[in-house]
C-alpha cells in the first residue's frame, strides 16, 4: 500500500505524462489538419462545396470566352442565334460569372459525358427551357465535335442522344408543367393535374422550370378558364395561381420521383423590359444594352415568383436543388437577341446561345457532377 508521499509523486508523474502526450497529440493533429485542408481547398475550389455559394457573385470580363463558336453549332434555333441574325457587338459573349467565395468550374464536356455515361436527362419546361437545352447541346458538341449522334422528335419531345457515352438529352415543353385540358367550355388549365408525369420519371436527371406563361393575357394565354378542385373560374390572381401549380407539381416530385432521381428546378428567368430596374428609367426594352449590370446586386430586386418557387421548394421533402440562376441573370440585361433573331421582334425575354444559359450549364455541371 502506498504512502502519501508516494502518491504524490505518481500524480505528478502521471500529469506530467498526459500534460506531453496531449502537446505531441496537439501538434500531430495540426499537422493532419493541415494536410486534410489542403485538400480540402483544391476540392471545394473543383467541386464547390455546399459552404460556398455559387449563385452569388458578379461577371468579370474573360477573354477566353465565348466557350464555343455559334456557327459551328448545329442545335441553335433562329429565336436565338444572335450572331447568325447580326448582331455586331461581340463583348456579350467574354463575360465569366465569377461567385464571391470560390470559383466556378469551368464547363467540361467530355468530364460531363463520363461522369453521366448512359444518364438520361430531360430539362421540363417552357421556350427557358429551350434555351436552356440547346446550350447544353452546343458545350457537348463542342466537346466531341466527331461523336456519334442521334436525333429524336416525339410529340413534345425533342432527344439528343451522344452515342459512344449513352447519354441523351431532352426537351418536353410544357408552359406550366400542370395540364391543360380541352373540355366544352373551351381550354382548362387544372392546377391541381399533372398527367405529363409518366413521361417525365423514369429519367436519371430532371430540370424543371416554369414562370414565363403564367402572367401572359389576351390572344396569347393558351387557356380559357382555370381549375381549382372542383371550382372553375374564368381567371383568378397569376402568382396565386402559379403557386397552386407548383405545389401540385411539388406533391407530384415527392410522390412518384424515385429518390435515386436528380431533380433540380431552374430558378426565375428574368426578363428585360424595364429600364427602371437597372437604373436606366425611360428604357423600354433590351436593344442598346452592350454590357451587365456591374457589381452582385440588381437594383430592381428579386421578383416576387422566386419568392414562390423558394417557398414551395422548401415543402418538398425529397431532395430538390434550385439552380438559381435570377440574380446572376437579371445582370446580363446585354444577354438578350433583342432584334437579332430570326423573327426581327424585340425578344428581352429569352437568351443568345452563346451566352448566358452557357453558364447556367456550368452551374448545372458542378451541380449534377460533384
Amino acid at each position: 500500500m502506498m504512502d502519501s508521499g508516494t502518491r504524490r509523486s505518481s500524480c505528478v508523474l502521471f500529469a506530467i505524462f498526459i500534460t506531453f502526450s496531449c502537446l505531441c497529440f496537439s501538434s500531430s493533429s495540426k499537422t493532419l489538419q493541415t494536410s486534410t485542408t489542403k485538400k480540402n481547398v483544391w476540392e471545394s475550389t473543383k467541386w464547390q462545396r455546399s459552404d460556398c455559394n455559387r449563385y452569388e457573385g458578379s461577371w468579370v470580363q474573360d477573354t477566353s470566352y465565348p466557350l464555343y463558336n455559334s456557327s459551328a453549332c448545329p442545335f441553335i434555333r433562329k429565336e436565338f442565334d444572335c450572331q447568325k441574325y447580326g448582331r455586331p457587338d461581340h463583348l456579350y459573349l467574354q463575360y465569366r460569372w465569377q461567385p464571391s467565395a470560390c470559383d466556378l468550374p469551368r464547363f467540361d464536356g467530355i468530364d460531363f459525358l463520363e461522369k453521366l455515361k448512359g444518364k438520361k436527362i430531360m430539362f421540363i419546361g417552357d421556350s427557358v427551357s429551350v434555351n436552356h437545352y440547346e446550350s447544353l447541346l452546343c458545350l457537348l458538341h463542342a466537346a466531341v465535335p466527331d461523336a456519334r449522334i442521334t436525333t429524336q422528335t416525339s410529340n413534345s419531345t425533342n432527344t439528343v442522344t451522344f452515342q459512344d457515352h449513352g447519354v441523351s438529352i431532352s426537351v418536353f415543353e410544357t408552359h406550366y408543367l400542370v395540364d391543360i385540358e380541352q373540355e366544352q367550355i373551351g381550354r382548362v388549365l387544372k392546377l391541381e393535374s399533372i398527367k405529363d408525369g409518366n413521361k417525365w420519371k423514369d429519367m436519371d436527371v430532371l430540370v424543371f422550370n416554369t414562370w414565363l406563361w403564367w402572367y401572359r393575357r389576351g390572344p396569347k394565354q393558351p387557356w380559357d378558364y382555370v381549375q381549382e378542385g372542383q371550382s372553375i373560374l374564368k381567371d383568378m390572381d397569376r402568382m396565386e395561381a402559379f403557386r397552386k401549380g407548383l405545389t401540385t407539381w411539388a406533391k407530384w416530385v415527392d410522390s412518384d420521383v424515385d429518390t435515386s432521381k436528380t431533380v433540380i428546378f431552374q430558378g426565375i428567368s428574368p426578363f428585360h423590359y424595364h429600364g427602371e430596374e437597372w437604373d436606366e428609367p425611360g428604357v423600354t426594352n433590351c436593344g442598346k444594352e452592350t454590357e451587365p449590370v456591374s457589381g452582385s446586386t440588381y437594383p430592381g430586386g428579386s421578383p416576387l415568383a422566386l419568392q414562390v418557387v423558394e417557398d414551395v421548394l422548401s415543402t418538398i421533402k425529397k431532395p430538390v436543388h434550385l439552380l438559381n440562376i435570377t440574380t446572376l441573370s437579371q445582370l446580363r440585361k446585354d444577354g438578350h437577341p433583342s432584334s437579332y433573331n430570326g423573327f426581327k421582334g424585340m425578344d428581352c425575354t429569352h437568351w443568345c446561345v452563346a451566352g448566358v444559359p452557357d453558364t447556367w450549364n456550368e452551374l448545372l455541371y458542378t451541380a449534377i457532377t460533384s
